[in-house]
């Protein structure tokens, strides 16, 4: 933790609410939204950033792509996330977009890791992307009556940690966590974590 001012992180942002909506543009026939996140990698690259990270679990499937194109370390939330994984976790559900679950890109990873993926049922499913796009529009308790049933489902079915993968999720969730029977892994959050110990290790952690 920083002491003092000098001792916090250096970073640049962006936030660009105009790019095109990731699920649509994967799942229906939307216009993509690749080149507006490779113009932004750039800009960020070009203010000096080093290391860059995308908090938005589906814009990771354009990733590799734009690790192609980096100059910078990029780091994924994918990663992130299955990294925080308990041990003992070997069965872990997954709350996220149409758009993650239907390009599997949680799905590799995890199998990869040894991990059991159980995703919400299509009715569950269809009421996760409900409960996102309610926050969207402000309305939090809403949004908590249509998604704290389906972690409940979650763990009926046997998941013993749930990834929180989608950004608006874990802000759902926030003030339910002590009443959920296992861990819930925040993947904005873990891709922060992994964020801090990249600093942490870059030999050169002067101001910029």
């Amino acid at each position: 933790h920083a002491r003092c001012a000098q001792q916090h992180i250096p970073r640049i942002g962006l936030s660009i609410p105009a790019i095109p909506e990731r699920t649509a543009g994967l799942l229906s026939g939307g216009p993509s939204p690749y080149r507006y996140l490779e113009r932004y990698l750039h800009m960020l690259e070009d203010a000096g950033a080093e290391c860059i990270v995308i908090p938005c679990n589906t814009a990771h499937y354009w990733f590799d792509d734009l690790q192609n194109v980096a100059k910078a370390r990029m780091i994924s939330i994918l990663d992130a996330t299955l990294g925080d994984i308990p041990p003992s976790a070997r069965h872990v559900g997954l709350l996220a977009t149409n758009a993650t679950l239907a390009t599997g890109l949680y799905q590799k990873k995890a199998l990869a890791r040894g991990l059991t993926l159980i995703q919400p049922e299509e009715a569950g499913q269809a009421l996760v992307m409900q409960a996102i796009y309610t926050l969207k529009r402000g309305d939090k308790t809403a949004a908590q009556a249509l998604l704290l049933p389906q972690i409940d489902s979650l763990i009926a079915r046997g998941a013993q940690a749930i990834i929180m993968g989608c950004t608006e999720i874990p802000l759902i969730v926030a003030g339910h966590e002590r009443a959920i029977a296992c861990p819930m892994i925040d993947s904005t959050a873990s891709l922060v974590r992994a964020a801090i110990r990249w600093y942490e290790a870059w030999p050169d952690t002067a101001p910029l």
